[in-house]
């Protein structure tokens, strides 16, 4: 079971440091072969698990320009453009990544380019809608990607993303305890309240995610500006 958070964050239409980079575990040779045999990489949105409770969350694309965050395979990229958006740009810190959006999601309307959350310029009154999926929970600083979505978003856009619920990066081992016969039987949490960087492993390998709590995240938002339109938990 996968716990997850979709929050969606309007601009409101008359809005007027240091980079710290993500880890890149997705250009790791090993880490990346795994995951590219999970069914979300082999068939896209439709073999990923939130997919049923994000697609209805997006507003009409239709003539809009995109900003995808941590865009992997390009596939939320590729649904943009299928749905009318006419200026899309995908970035990913992975070279791996951004190679494979090339080649299953290319598309008149896209582009991809190699790039860090945290570096990427966010020009200001850019975009009409920022996605990023399962991508901020690696970021050691949410609060400033706040602010620079906030800033590239034109007054109305929306900002619409899935990060993994602060439950679960707080999760010991990140997995359920489990009873004699296997079944799920408690999830423990670990020094939830303390943010910041937590070891786990993920598909064969070592991996560094970032913890933030639900206040954090949320106020991160509402103090920079943004409307709170949906929040779902799953």
């Amino acid at each position: 079971m996968k716990l997850g958070s979709r929050l969606e964050a309007a601009v409101p239409k008359d809005k007027i440091g240091d980079v710290k980079v993500m880890n890149n575990e997705y250009d790791n040779e090993k880490f990346f072969e795994e995951y590219a045999k999970m069914s979300r990489s082999k068939e896209g949105l439709k073999a990923a698990g939130e997919w049923h409770q994000l697609k209805p969350l997006f507003p009409s694309l239709e003539g809009k320009s995109v900003l995808d965050l941590g865009c992997g395979y390009g596939w939320h990229c590729k649904f943009a453009e299928e749905q009318g958006a006419t200026k899309i740009l995908g970035i990913d810190l992975s070279k791996k990544m951004i190679e494979e959006a090339q080649k299953r999601n290319s598309g008149n309307q896209i582009e991809y380019r190699i790039s860090g959350l945290e570096e990427y310029d966010y020009p200001e009154n850019e975009w009409d809608c920022v996605i990023s999926n399962l991508a901020l929970h690696y970021i050691e600083d949410i609060v400033e990607i706040f602010q620079k979505v906030y800033r590239t978003l034109k007054p109305g856009g929306i900002f619409l993303f899935n990060i993994e619920h602060p439950v679960f990066t707080a999760g010991v081992g990140q997995d359920w305890i489990y009873t004699d016969d296997g079944k799920p039987q408690y999830w423990a949490i670990d020094n939830y309240f303390i943010t910041g960087e937590r070891n786990t492993h993920f598909l064969g390998c070592d991996v560094v995610k970032q913890h933030h709590t639900l206040t954090q995240i949320i106020m991160g938002l509402l103090n920079n500006g943004f409307e709170l339109k949906v929040v779902e938990e799953a």
